[in-house]
C-alpha cells in the first residue's frame, strides 16, 4: 500500500522512503493545518494566558507547530495589539506577552472552551489516517503469530483456531473458565499487526474538541532507523504510537461508548471504540459489566456490519468515524447464554480456552520458574499434581504455576531462604491458595 501524507504534497521524502501506509507531513501554512485562523489564535492567547510569556518557538512547540508557519500569525495579533514583544530571543525570536485587550480575549476564548493544547487536527484527516492504517489491510502469517506467543505457552490446537481469526480482522469470542489465559492471549493479538501507527492528540469537528489521545492507552513509540525517513519531518500533532490495545471490563458503560462532553470546560473525549482504532478492543469479562449484553449488541450491531459509527457531539451534531478495530470478548460463560444469534454472526469466532493439560502444565511451571530465576524440578511438579490435583478432580489452570511460584517466592523472601522448588514449600502455599480459589 503507498503511504498517504498530508498536505502538503511536495514531502515526497517519507513517502518514498518509508514502508508506512501513513505518514504525516509537517504544515507549510496556517491553511495546510486545515482548521480556521481564528481556533490557532486562540491557542496563542490562551497559553500566554497561562504562562505568561513565551517566545515565538516556545508558542510553536507547545502548539505543535512549525515556526514558519506561526510567524505571520504574530504579526497579525501584534497588529491587533493583543500581544507585544517583551524581549529579544535567539534566532531571530522574540518573547510574548499579552496586552490589555489580549489578556479580555484570552479570557472570553477560554470561558468558550478551555482547551489549550495542541492544535487539533481535523476529523476529516483522522478519518483518512484511519482507513490507511487498519489492521484490515494486513494479513498476519504462522511467522507473526510466533513472534506474538514466543514467550508465553498456548495450546497447539488454539494456535491453529487463532490464526485464521486474527488474519481476518474480524471480533473473536475467547471462553473458557477463568486463569486460563484468555485476557493474556487477547492482549498478545496486537502485536501480531503491524507495531506502531500515527495517532492526532486532539481532533477537532464542527468547532468541538475532541480530546483522542490516552496515555492510558497509548504508548508512545520512539522513531526507529537511523537513515533518512527516521529524520523526516512529520506533523508534530500526531504522535507515533504502538498499536493500541484498549481492555474494558465490569467498568464499561453505556457512556464509555460516546463521545463524553464536560460542559464547564467545553472539551469532549473520545470514546473507547475510537481509541482503539487500528488496534485491539478487548471486552474483558463479557457479560459481568454494568450493562446488559444486549444493550451493547444493540449500540454494536450496526458498526460491527459498516465498520463506522455514528456518535453525536455536544451541539447535537452527528459525525461518522470508522470502527476500525479487531474486538476480542473474553468471558468465562458460554457465549450462546449471553447473546442472540444475530450478534454472534457478527463474530464469527469463537475459541475456547480449556485447562491445560499436564505436559502443559510442566512447561508452564518451566517457564515461570526461569521467570523467577529458580531451578525447574520435575519430580516437585509431579509430587504437586499427585497430592493437591488427583485427589481432588482439581483442574490445571494455566495461572496456577505463576501464582504458587510467587508465593513461594514470597514464602522465601520473608524467612531469608534460597528460592527453590520443594515440596514442603508448596504443601505450604497451596493451602493458603486454594481455600481462596477453591479450583473450580
Amino acid at each position: 500500500m503507498p503511504t498517504i501524507t498530508m498536505e502538503p504534497r511536495g514531502q515526497l521524502l517519507a513517502a518514498i522512503l518509508s514502508d508506512e501506509p501513513f505518514r504525516p507531513a509537517s504544515p507549510r501554512s496556517l491553511e495546510d493545518t486545515g482548521v480556521p485562523t481564528s481556533l490557532l489564535e486562540s491557542l496563542v492567547l490562551k497559553h500566554l494566558a497561562i504562562v505568561g510569556t513565551n517566545s515565538g518557538r516556545g508558542i510553536a512547540k507547545h502548539l505543535c507547530l512549525p515556526f514558519g508557519v506561526l510567524e505571520g500569525l504574530y504579526q497579525l495579533l501584534r497588529s491587533r495589539q493583543w500581544i507585544v514583544h517583551r524581549s529579544s530571543a535567539p534566532l531571530n525570536d522574540y518573547c510574548y506577552v499579552l496586552t490589555e485587550e489580549g489578556r479580555n480575549q484570552a479570557h472570553v476564548a477560554s470561558a468558550a472552551c478551555a482547551y489549550a493544547g495542541p492544535a487539533p487536527v481535523p476529523l476529516g484527516e483522522y478519518v483518512l489516517s484511519v482507513e490507511a492504517q487498519t489492521i484490515r489491510a494486513e494479513a498476519p502469517k504462522r511467522e507473526q503469530l510466533t513472534k506474538a506467543f514466543a514467550d508465553i505457552s498456548v495450546d497447539p490446537r488454539v494456535f491453529e483456531s487463532l490464526g485464521p481469526a486474527v488474519n481476518s480482522g474480524a471480533g473473536l469470542f475467547l471462553y473458557g473458565a477463568p486463569g486460563n489465559g484468555k485476557s493474556t492471549l487477547a492482549r498478545r493479538i496486537t502485536q501480531c499487526f503491524g507495531q506502531h501507527i500515527w495517532l492526532p492528540q486532539t481532533i477537532v469537528e464542527d468547532g468541538q474538541m475532541i480530546k483522542l489521545f490516552d496515555a492510558a492507552y497509548h504508548e508512545v513509540a520512539a522513531e526507529d532507523g537511523q537513515g533518512l525517513i527516521s529524520q523526516a519531518e512529520h506533523d508534530q500533532r500526531w504522535m507515533r504510537i504502538r498499536r493500541p490495545t484498549v481492555v474494558v471490563g465490569g467498568e464499561l458503560t453505556m457512556d464509555s461508548l460516546e463521545i463524553r462532553h464536560d460542559p464547564h470546560s467545553n472539551v469532549s473525549e473520545a470514546p473507547l471504540q475510537m481509541k482503539s482504532n487500528c488496534g485491539c478492543l478487548l471486552i474483558d469479562d463479557f457479560g459481568r459489566q454494568r450493562i446488559e449484553p444486549a444493550q451493547l449488541l444493540n449500540r454494536w450491531i450496526v458498526p460491527l456490519e459498516a465498520r463506522q459509527d455514528f456518535l453525536t457531539l455536544s451541539t447535537g451534531k452527528k459525525i461518522q468515524v470508522p470502527f476500525e478495530q479487531l474486538i476480542i470478548f473474553s468471558t468465562n460463560l458460554e457465549p450462546a447464554d449471553l447473546v442472540d444469534d444475530a450478534f454472534l454472526r457478527r463474530i464469527p469466532y469463537k475459541i475456547e480456552i480449556a485447562d491445560a493439560s499436564e505436559q502443559e502444565f510442566h512447561g508452564l511451571f518451566r517457564l515461570y520458574a526461569d521467570a523467577f530465576s529458580c531451578d525447574y524440578r520435575r519430580e516437585v511438579v509431579d509430587y504437586l499434581i499427585e497430592k493437591h490435583y488427583r485427589p481432588h478432580n482439581r483442574p490445571m489452570r494455566r495461572c496456577h504455576p505463576r501464582d504458587l511460584l510467587s508465593q513461594i517466592r514470597n514464602y522465601c523472601t520473608y524467612n531469608e531462604l534460597p528460592l527453590e522448588m520443594r515440596p514442603e514449600y508448596f504443601d505450604r502455599v497451596v493451602t493458603s491458595y486454594f481455600t481462596v480459589v477453591r479450583g473450580r
